[in-house]
């Protein structure tokens, strides 16, 4: 009796190792889209990106805490990548890139480049999850759930990224982009509009196109 408590359960077993793997390769992703011009696309003002992808797909598949894993690596390439390449709001996002008006960097960036990116994971799972709940389990709801999630991870990174940079660096980003502060406000709308909207389509498109087969070949399951 006791032998079979203790005994480890193959089935659970082979499912850590898969998830483990799969999140090494979501990880080794994230990190070579970061590597290439595909995954943080150089910019004038600000970096562009659809490293937000792999991060709602791992997070679909594996569920919120490693989707906020997955964020986490996300915002820790940013840091990396502004301050090797810096555009001009680099600042906002490496804590090594000299505020505009000031001699040194803010802590400040790294709440900006990491505090949205492990929340995309977070809220994207969240509305598959309730998605799937209520249009089910089939095909065409999955697709449709993913997304929607999609759409809501996008938009959780570009609004808070953008958002916070407002609040946090409204004065430097006028300085950067030689405007006057109170035009701020409609040159951030103007980003997320731009970057946000088509990162948005591309969430959409891609992530039910990778999501769903990944998810029939690993066996997933269609419970959240």
């Amino acid at each position: 009796m006791n032998q079979h408590k203790n005994q480890t359960n193959p089935g659970s077993s082979r499912n850590a190792i898969r998830e483990m793997t799969l999140l090494s390769l979501f990880t080794a992703i994230i990190i070579l889209m970061a590597c290439t011009p595909i995954g943080l696309i150089d910019l004038p003002l600000i970096k562009a990106t659809i490293l937000h992808v792999p991060v709602i797909i791992g997070a679909i598949l594996l569920g919120p805490k490693k989707g906020i894993f997955l964020g986490a690596v996300f915002g820790i390439t940013s840091v990396v990548k502004n301050t090797m390449v810096p555009s001009l709001l680099a600042f906002a996002f490496s804590p090594l890139i000299p505020v505009p008006g000031a001699s040194r960097g803010s802590l400040w960036a790294l709440v900006i480049s990491m505090v949205p990116r492990m929340l995309i994971g977070l809220v994207a799972w969240v509305v598959y999850a309730l998605l799937s709940r209520l249009l089910g389990k089939k095909l065409h709801g999955r697709t449709i759930s993913m997304a929607v999630a999609a759409v809501a991870g996008a938009i959780t990174n570009t609004a808070l990224v953008m958002g916070l940079i407002y609040l946090l660096f409204q004065d430097a980003y006028a300085l950067a982009n030689n405007l006057p502060v109170a035009q701020v406000s409609a040159a951030i709308m103007a980003v997320v509009a731009g970057n946000g909207i088509p990162e948005a389509i591309a969430a959409a498109v891609l992530v039910p196109a990778v999501g769903l087969p990944l998810q029939k070949v690993l066996s997933k399951g269609f419970s959240c």
